[in-house]
């Protein structure tokens, strides 16, 4: 299976191989430098064809790549037949200068073993880096509908923007929206991961890789993915409206971080509208070209932190409201806007991961409108009241010492004081970065992104998601008790309930 990369202009050889997380270009210069190392330990007479083929595919192979674009895991390969070149050409250049009736020099084998096993090790790093930081490979969509996206910008003129010091600023909220699209021709460009271009993309990736102090170059596969969607494709307009499903991603998070679960979503008969944070999201490109990076860092202080997220999620929560304002208003257009009569606001979850989970449990409180929550391991900041009277699901990882010992009362207190049956479903090696596309292009260290592996994280999240907004949006017949187990540990909380 190939899955191509940015620079679709050069074809194939762009393209990066589903599960070997490298491109043709790069196996050829992989196997041309594995090659050049061996082929001192070939018999004689095969050596000098060995050695000739193997230095003419790297050399192209590298030529070709620094056109294409050479990413930071082939340096220790190209490093490894860069020390390999001139001790696998000298053999066939000392016979030129040699004199008559002298026997031909070769290394002894005692000097020559380890310096071949040093440039194999370097070699060996490169497919290692590759697929431990990979370009992200997107899992396709398992529902009937092709996906389409588009970006907007809405600007909330009641609404003073408290992070600067302008009166006349307002709240601005860019928004990525997923839906359910007409099948696009064989062959379509399909939406770039991160951002509307590859410029805002990688602009996104290196804000991101800032945030946790990492240099961006670690992660320079993430920029060049694309994912199974296609910017402006026309909606599937056949089905009527689709449920809408607003999503807040974690703090510093970007409108695109759930992008594999907002496709499976979207592909499902849901419209998923996935919004930045200007001024807290790590970066937001705005439609006039310039960049607001995050303003929101921690003081060290727990208890002014506590405050300052209660404050910040204040402000999520607002501006989930402002948005599905914007989408009602959509909806009801009579412009020529493509979802105009295709957006069911009488269906709405509200959603959200980390930070975003906590301004969905708050947007929820505060607005009757969302009908549905779910928290993607979210820790409820600030006020515990009204009760909640949606449906609540709450997906978490499992309690370790690790865990803030005030997250799980907290939560317990949300759901329990809920007016309607709310669920809370622990996953079993799921952590907090299971919760979102950090599988897909991050070591997989199970601290860090959990031990469900790449392929089965997108697919649990998505597929609890699903059956609960199935459940509560659509009314789909059956009972999410004996559902949602399939998927890890199920706690129910139904109103008057102790558990």
């Amino acid at each position: 299976m190939w899955r191509r990369v940015p620079g679709a202009e050069h074809g194939l050889v762009t393209e990066i191989i589903t599960g070997l997380y490298m491109s043709p270009l790069e196996i050829l210069a992989l196997l041309g430098a594995v090659a050049l190392v061996t082929a001192r330990w070939l018999p004689p007479s095969a050596r000098p064809r060995v050695t000739i083929a193997a230095g003419a595919v790297l050399v192209l192979s590298a030529i070709l790549l620094s056109v294409t674009g050479i990413r930071w895991q082939m340096l220790p390969v190209l490093a490894g037949a860069a020390f390999a070149l001139p001790f696998a050409l000298s053999p066939l250049l000392r016979p030129l200068r040699r004199r008559p009736g002298r026997p031909a020099w070769r290394a002894r084998w005692w000097l020559a073993l380890p310096g071949s096993m040093a440039c194999i090790g370097l070699i060996a790093a490169g497919p290692a880096a590759a697929w431990a930081l990979p370009v992200p490979e997107f899992p396709t969509p398992t529902g009937e509908f092709a996906v389409g996206t588009r970006v907007v910008q809405w600007t909330d003129p009641h609404r003073p923007e408290t992070f600067t010091a302008d009166p006349d600023d307002r709240r601005t909220v860019v928004v990525q929206l997923w839906y359910p699209a007409q099948k696009s021709p064989a062959g379509a460009q399909r939406a770039q991961y991160l951002g509307r271009t590859e410029h805002e993309a990688r602009t996104v990736s290196d804000a991101l890789a800032h945030q946790v102090g990492l240099p961006g170059f670690l992660v320079d596969g993430v920029p060049r993915a694309h994912t199974h969607a296609v910017f402006d494709a026309p909606v599937d307009g056949g089905r009527g409206r689709f449920p809408v499903v607003l999503f807040s991603p974690g703090s510093g998070g970007v409108r695109t971080q759930n992008t594999a679960w907002a496709e499976e979503l979207a592909s499902h008969g849901y419209v998923v509208a996935a919004l930045d944070h200007p001024y807290d999201s790590a970066a937001v490109v705005l439609s006039d070209g310039r960049t607001i990076t995050t303003e929101t860092t921690s003081t060290g202080d727990p208890d002014q932190d506590e405050k300052l997220a209660a404050d910040w999620t204040a402000i999520r929560a607002a501006d989930l409201g402002f948005v599905l304002t914007q989408l009602d208003g959509l909806d009801r257009s009579e412009t020529a806007d493509p979802l105009s009569g295709h957006l069911d606001t009488g269906r709405v979850a509200v959603a959200g991961h980390s930070m975003g989970g906590a301004a969905a449990l708050q947007a929820a409180r505060q607005d009757r409108r969302f009908h549905a929550v779910i928290d993607l391991d979210g820790f409820p900041h600030g006020p515990a009241s009204p009760a909640l009277d949606q449906p609540t699901l709450a997906l978490t990882q499992a309690v370790t010492p690790a865990t803030d010992p005030r997250y799980p009362p907290r939560l317990t207190e949300a759901l329990k004081s809920s007016t309607a049956t709310s669920y809370r479903l622990t996953i079993p090696g799921a952590a907090h970065l299971t919760f979102m596309d950090g599988p897909l292009y991050l070591p997989p260290v199970p601290s860090i992104v959990g031990s469900l592996g790449r392929t089965e994280s997108p697919r649990v999240v998505a597929a609890a998601t699903l059956a609960f907004l199935d459940a509560t949006l659509r009314g789909k017949p059956g009972d999410l008790t004996g559902v949602l187990p399939a998927y890890g540990d199920l706690s129910v909380y139904r109103p008057d309930s102790s558990h």
